[in-house]
């Protein structure tokens, strides 16, 4: 069986677009002072890269897999 086969790509974008939304939904947690404003910057950045891969563009050629992120403005 060949890698492609086995390999479900459109079923771990979606996972990464779940965890883009899980984050968004994510609760924040009892904290205060600098502890408060690094998780906040750390779920923007873990929602920017879920996101990005989730949005993402694939092709497998050759047995590797290319993901595309289109970043022109809209």
């Amino acid at each position: 069986m060949a890698a492609e086969d086995q390999l479900d790509v459109d079923g771990m974008l979606e996972r990464f677009r779940e965890r883009a939304d899980a984050v968004q939904r994510r609760p924040l947690p009892p904290v205060a002072g600098p502890e408060r404003q690094q998780f906040l910057e750390r779920a923007q950045l873990d929602f920017q890269d879920f996101a990005m891969i989730g949005d993402s563009a694939w092709a497998f050629v050759d047995g590797v897999l290319t993901l595309t992120i289109d970043l022109r403005p809209s």
